[in-house]
């Protein structure tokens, strides 16, 4: 075994971290895959806690769920997304992309999730995500057969959007989070002091170490932080207490029920959750391998995103996605090894089975995680609208890009614009500019002319050296005709006022 590993390591190189399956120093590898679960930490766990934190949240018997129930889930969030990342990494069969992609709890199903939790009971939410999630891994697996319904101009819009769905919640993290003193100066130099950090670390620093510019902005900013009192440190002590050094999540605590109706509204969210792993998957390649993603890349990114959110349901857990906010960071250090990223797979996988780690990691305030990901977010834009320029804007792109977005980006900016429509529309749309996104640029996609306004591009590439040049000359002689004539009425105005 030890000589395995030494071969292993033989050739690898600290330069390898921008090779996808290059070989990297393990020592060398961990600060770059701690950098992801940092970056992604907090999100991964906030879910969970919405959901049981929500008023009326309870079991089928009727029993509340409460703190022990909320340390449970978040052991086993943690679990998962370690797990589906490996997955993504190294694919099992067809399923997982073999790419830099990080999973975690998404925030997207959370509105439908409270709905059925405080509803029907928790049971219900959890057979819904476990049938949800295996519709969406088949669709992963069938990708083939419906992937010109995604064309790279819907796939663009997507990760534009992402990318501006994303932005406010930088902005609410770097004025301090869910706090009642949102705003306040502490939080608003804290994660000022950490973007700097980061932006200047990346500017002086040289070589690998460059990709290390976030990890070393959370640090400065955790101590920064720390000066001005805002790191509670009683979770962790309470974390420790009620959870012990080591943990063993356990599947099927909660028994899950199955009914038609939950299972149908979580399974046309979760055709929204396929919308932006598509998304997710298309940047990555994009932002950080630099060419265009492949089908059987989407297809196996697709068919774990699915899957392990069906192994998450099993475990008692909500369904997890590619996380955007590692996309952006991909985007932002160009570190795309595989190995690298893994060791933030297993450090996720340890911080589950022993709960002080990940009671360590959610210290960190929100403030300090919005001075890092404020500029990621951007990233995931400045990717999404390369992309659209690199599918040409032509007539047909820019009417497909700029409804899409117009509507999906504006209409989720009006609270209450939809308060009169149905619960689950409301759930979906409301607050979600990537589903109005990816739903306008499928069908603007499917209903528009493909040929719509290249006639006038063919004529003018149609014409010969001469008669472009006669219209140019022509253009110019008509411009000349007006200013002489504009010339005329000006000297005509002069004589009349001098009469």
């Amino acid at each position: 075994m030890r000589n395995k590993l030494k071969q292993f390591f033989k050739n690898s190189s600290i330069e390898n971290i921008y090779q996808l399956n290059g070989k990297v120093p393990l020592l060398k590898a961990i600060p770059f895959g701690l950098q992801h679960v940092l970056a992604m930490f907090v999100a991964n766990i906030t879910p969970i806690i919405i959901i049981i934190s929500a008023s009326g949240a309870k079991l089928i018997d009727g029993t509340p769920l409460g703190t022990k129930d909320m340390a449970t889930l978040i052991q086993c969030s943690m679990l998962i997304a370690g797990i589906g990342t490996l997955i993504q990494l190294y694919p099992l069969w067809r399923i997982g992309s073999r790419l830099p992609i990080v999973m975690g709890v998404s925030f997207t199903f959370v509105g439908a999730l409270i709905y059925i939790t405080t509803t029907s009971g928790y049971e219900v939410a959890l057979g819904a995500i476990i049938i949800g999630g295996i519709f969406e891994g088949l669709l992963g697996l069938t990708y083939k057969y419906w992937k010109k319904i995604v064309a790279p101009i819907v796939a663009a819009c997507v990760v534009t959007a992402i990318g501006f769905s994303l932005l406010p919640i930088g902005a609410k993290s770097f004025g301090g989070g869910y706090v009642p003193d949102f705003g306040a100066s502490k939080y608003l130099i804290v994660g000022t002091i950490t973007l700097f950090s980061s932006i200047l670390f990346n500017v002086f620093s040289k070589g690998h170490k460059k990709a290390l510019s976030i990890l070393f902005g959370l640090i400065v900013g955790y101590i920064a932080a720390a000066g001005y009192q805002m790191i509670d440190f009683a979770k962790f002590k309470n974390t420790v207490e009620s959870s012990g050094v080591i943990a063993l999540p356990t599947m099927f605590k909660y028994k899950p029920k199955f009914e038609i109706n939950s299972i149908i509204s979580v399974a046309i969210i979760f055709l929204v959750s396929a919308a932006e792993t598509i998304g997710d998957t298309s940047a990555i390649v994009s932002s950080g391998l630099g060419r265009e993603v492949t089908d059987k890349e989407i297809s196996g990114s697709l068919a774990c995103d699915g899957f392990a959110s069906s192994l998450s349901g099993m475990f008692g857990c909500a369904p997890i996605t590619s996380f955007s906010q590692n996309v952006g960071l991909v985007g932002m250090t160009k570190v795309v090894n595989r190995f690298t990223i893994m060791t933030g797979a297993v450090t996720l996988i340890l911080a589950s089975l022993v709960p002080p780690i990940g009671a360590l990691f959610a210290t960190i305030p929100d403030a300090v995680l919005g001075g890092c990901t404020i500029m990621m977010f951007g990233t995931i834009v400045v990717s999404g609208m390369s992309m659209i320029g690199k599918c040409k804007f032509n007539q047909r792109n820019t009417i497909i890009s700029a409804l899409s977005i117009g509507v999906g980006i504006g209409f989720t900016q009006v609270p209450g614009l939809f308060r009169e429509t149905p619960k689950l529309f409301q759930d979906i749309f409301a607050t979600n500019p990537v589903a109005w996104v990816f739903v306008i640029a499928v069908v603007l996609n499917l209903v528009l002319p493909k040929n719509m306004g290249e006639e006038n591009d063919k004529n003018k590439k149609s014409m010969s050296f001469k008669d472009r040049f006669k219209e140019i000359f022509k253009t110019k002689e008509s411009k000349k005709e007006v200013n002489q004539s504009t010339d005329g009425n000006k000297e005509e105005d002069k004589i009349i006022e001098g009469k």
